[in-house]
């Protein structure tokens, strides 16, 4: 789940930024939420067709959560109303924050799902936009964009020493492949709770590399997660309080994986399980398949 707001405007004086570094048995327990949350999201990817709700999917992870004995993060995330499902779900030209319900998706749809949990007092997040049957070229080279450029900031995570090299990196690809960044919503610090320091934008200031700048060390866990817009950058809420939709009304996609740096590099905590890896966790989902 995206952090809510643009990155602090009143940057005059020194910011003190303080991040949480998470050893390496940390991170191993982090590992085990982000399992949960990729299985989550096995559940859930078959039930994008057409004729299925945005509830019944929300529905469908809520249950596996419970089964693993895992809280969702997002369900109860304050705010004008509090949020009031374990997913947002946000449907074509909705950016992110949406929220589940009878919506019936069709054909031609893109459907963004963002979930996480917290296992063990340990949270996992990540993200994933489906297209719903056949989609448009153009909107198929977003989708294929906003996954590249969260592949992208991962590979550079690995060679980079600062975030702000990366973000630069992934505005111009964002930006040469025709699109824009989302810039009200950026990544965020994960561990303990779900939304920690730093603030993770997906493109860089002047201002964020002078004063909300943090460098890429080990023990660093942040969850990344480019939103990108056909056309304009700039969104809009909803009456609900939570949806965001682009202010033009074209499509949008989100993509999203928990990622630690660790003395070997990045190690996405959010990928599918290693040979072996927590088999009786995931087994549930992949069942269920």
């Amino acid at each position: 789940m995206p952090f809510g707001g643009r990155l602090p405007v009143s940057l005059s004086g020194v910011f003190r930024l303080v991040v949480n570094l998470r050893s390496s048995r940390e991170i191993a327990q982090m590992r085990k939420a982000g399992l949960v949350v990729w299985a989550a999201h096995q559940i859930a990817r078959p039930l994008v067709r057409p004729g299925v709700t945005t509830g019944e999917i929300d529905a469908a992870v809520e249950t596996y959560f419970a089964g693993q004995g895992a809280t969702p993060l997002f369900k109860g995330v304050p705010g004008k109303v509090p949020f009031p499902s374990v997913c947002c779900i946000s449907v074509n030209d909705e950016v992110v924050h949406g929220i589940p319900g009878g919506r019936v998706l069709r054909p031609g749809d893109v459907v963004s799902i963002d979930t996480g949990c917290s296992l063990g007092g340990w949270c996992g997040d990540s993200a994933y936009t489906h297209p719903v049957g056949d989609v448009s070229a153009d909107v198929q080279r977003l989708l294929d964009c906003t996954s590249g450029v969260l592949a992208l900031a991962i590979e550079l995570m690995a060679v980079r020493n600062r975030w702000s090299d990366v973000a630069t990196e992934m505005a111009k690809y964002v930006r040469d492949h025709g699109f824009s960044v989302v810039e009200n919503f950026v990544g965020h610090g994960i561990g303990r709770s779900m939304h920690e320091d730093p603030q993770v934008p997906n493109f860089c200031t002047p201002a964020f590399r002078r004063n909300h700048d943090f460098e890429l060390e080990p023990g660093l866990v942040i969850a990344v997660e480019p939103m990108v817009n056909m056309g304009s950058k700039k969104v809009r809420p909803l009456d609900d309080h939570w949806t965001q939709s682009t202010i033009d009304g074209r499509p949008s996609a989100h993509f999203e994986h928990t990622v630690a740096i660790t003395e070997s590099g990045p190690a996405v905590l959010t990928y599918p399980p290693a040979s072996g890896e927590e088999e009786a966790a995931v087994a549930p989902a992949l069942g269920a398949l």
